[in-house]
């Protein structure tokens, strides 16, 4: 009778086992929604693979939730190249879903210029929206703006190296209270609003310093996630991140923290880069259109 309770115990623990590696592969996965690019070493066959989607769908995390607002009908999201500015948006659905929020509209007010302020605790930075070029992730960005989906959020990654120069931000599951501890079992990083969409604006696309981009893990995996180039990266990022806005004022904040480094760095599996040593915290996302 004993051995067959230490047969049940040692079956009970490997399938616990197993259940933990499962679980630990889905988080390594999911987490690779972060920027993945290729560095400015790629000719000597190195990889440089960053956080995007998010991230899933290098997608962020949005925060707060519209009521008027409805989901398309359409089962999947086409990479397909669109003519812009487009007239209808197709969002579906994704997870994990960091903080909820409806989707956007279908109807894109396409004819429309906006500017966003994103104010930090460290200042304001301000985007002009790339509508005319990037018309169904302009309608998105605002839409999470306008429902406050990026209030009391924090960037989470800042990449310094291989040719590659951001900070990545869009998280809804960095708090701003968040301790980021670059472990590979925090969600931070891998949450979506709830929806995913396809890439715009990627013909001849290049990442001078003062680019804000879609972080993502595939054409069809944007979500809320984003990132700012602080420096030009064009030779480290592969024309694979929509290119959706340009700061107009506030990037030397970025570039500050960017000189202050990492406070804990991310194994090079879950992408690489790390936590800034200096917060930067997303108190509100204003929107001006004109």
């Amino acid at each position: 009778m004993a051995g067959k309770n230490d047969r049940q115990r040692r079956q009970a623990r490997e399938r616990y086992r197993r259940q933990q590696e499962q679980r630990a592969e889905r988080r390594r996965q999911v987490r690779k929604r972060w920027i993945t690019g290729i560095s400015a070493v790629a000719a000597a066959g190195l990889i440089a693979a960053l956080l995007v989607v998010f991230l899933p769908s290098g997608s962020g995390k949005n925060a707060s939730a519209s009521a008027s607002k409805s989901p398309t009908a359409s089962p999947s999201a086409s990479a397909a190249a669109v003519a812009e500015p487009a007239h209808h948006c197709t969002y579906t659905k994704a997870t994990p879903v960091a903080r909820k929020v409806s989707f956007p509209p279908s109807a894109p007010d396409y004819t429309a210029s906006y500017q966003a302020t994103i104010n930090t605790n460290l200042g304001k930075v301000v985007f002009n929206l790339l509508n005319s070029k990037a018309t169904c992730t302009v309608n998105s960005f605002v839409h999470l703006a306008e429902a406050g989906y990026f209030n009391n959020t924090q960037c989470h990654r800042m990449v310094t190296s291989d040719g590659i120069y951001v900070l990545q931000c869009g998280d809804a599951y960095a708090t701003s209270t968040t301790k980021l501890t670059c472990s590979t079992t925090s969600n931070v990083g891998t949450g979506t609003p709830g929806y995913n969409f396809a890439s715009e604006n990627l013909a001849g696309a290049k990442y001078p310093a003062g680019t804000v981009a879609m972080a993502n893990v595939s054409a069809t995996t944007n979500g809320s996630q984003f990132f700012i180039v602080y420096k030009d990266s064009t030779s480290g990022l592969a024309a694979s991140y929509t290119p959706f806005a340009t700061v107009s004022s506030g990037l030397n904040i970025v570039q500050n923290v960017a000189k202050d480094g990492y406070s804990c760095q991310y194994a090079a599996a879950d992408g690489g880069g790390g936590a800034p040593k200096e917060k930067v915290i997303i108190d509100s996302v204003t929107i001006k259109k004109t």
